[in-house]
């Protein structure tokens, strides 16, 4: 069993993202990240996001309207955002608080600037296999987890545990398309799925994106699977200084001896979400979202 090491690919892309920003003429490549409210997991995030936009060299601005804040004004300030020629990619974090229609701010943001990849736009490009467009992060994660540790999907038959709008619909379009890399056969799995174990057993490369904690056991894969953990999942752990450890949707312990590749929670997909918001971002600011 190999270990697929998103903080180790995560790292090299962005060692290659800081060249290539270093490299461009003008004005460096501006991102706007913009936190609702005081979520603990968003504020983390997005603390995350600002340090690595700095490592890079991307100016991260980081935009805190009060929790209070009405559906209309948050437009109004992407709208604002949307006219700001200095700012290349405009981030808006979730979950936002119950009162603000997410969807609608995600599509409010111009596509060009929607480096987070959750616009229709953009979303609409990935099914047209159109690579003008933003793809979302975690999902660009993936295939870029995939490509650097040599699994080609032509021909292989990928199981998508679930179909959010973040991870599994987007997950399975990349797949699906016709490129280097891509070209596999897709089976998308979720809560309404009859007989799961036997679906995720003709698994070549399983994708697990369904938040819940283990789900995955060993009696529902085949030998020799590539195993792509989603999965970020809070169980009770007296043993830690929080009081809990953060776990897959797999049960890595029993799933792992059995699969060919697998990504560890934490250090797998995560760290790649974020070095793709990077790479967008640095793709908006060479695509002409604003001038030099």
């Amino acid at each position: 069993m190999q270990l697929i090491d998103g903080n180790q690919i995560a790292s090299d892309i962005i060692a290659e993202l800081r060249t290539e920003v270093a490299a461009l003429p003008g004005r460096k490549p501006c991102l706007a990240l913009v936190r609702v409210g005081e979520d603990p997991a968003s504020v983390s995030y997005v603390r995350k996001k600002e340090r690595t936009a700095a490592e890079i060299g991307v100016e991260g601005r980081v935009i805190l309207p009060p929790v209070t804040i009405t559906q209309a004004e948050l437009l109004a300030l992407i709208d604002t955002l949307n006219a700001d020629h200095a700012v290349d990619g405009i981030l808006v974090q979730s979950p936002l608080p119950k009162h603000l229609d997410e969807l609608a701010v995600f599509r409010r943001i111009a596509p060009h600037k929607d480096v987070d990849g959750l616009g229709t736009m953009n979303l609409g490009k990935v099914a047209q296999d159109d690579d003008t467009g933003f793809v979302s992060c975690t999902p660009a994660g993936i295939m870029e987890l995939l490509a650097r540790s040599g699994v080609d999907l032509k021909g292989k038959h990928v199981v998508v545990l679930g179909r959010s709008l973040l991870v599994g619909k987007p997950v399975a379009l990349l797949v699906l398309q016709k490129k280097s890399g891509a070209n596999g056969t897709v089976t998308i799995c979720h809560s309404a799925t009859a007989n799961l174990p036997a679906l995720t057993r003709q698994a070549d490369v399983l994708i697990a994106a369904i938040g819940r904690a283990g789900f995955v056991t060993a009696d529902m894969i085949k030998p020799g699977v590539v195993i792509i953990d989603v999965g970020i999942n809070r169980v009770a752990d007296a043993t830690k200084k929080t009081g809990y450890r953060l776990v897959g949707d797999v049960d890595f312990a029993a799933v792992s001896p059995l699969a060919s590749q697998i990504t560890p929670v934490p250090g797998g997909v995560g760290p790649m979400t974020v070095a793709m918001l990077m790479k967008n971002t640095v793709k908006a600011r060479r695509q002409g979202a604003g001038p030099a």
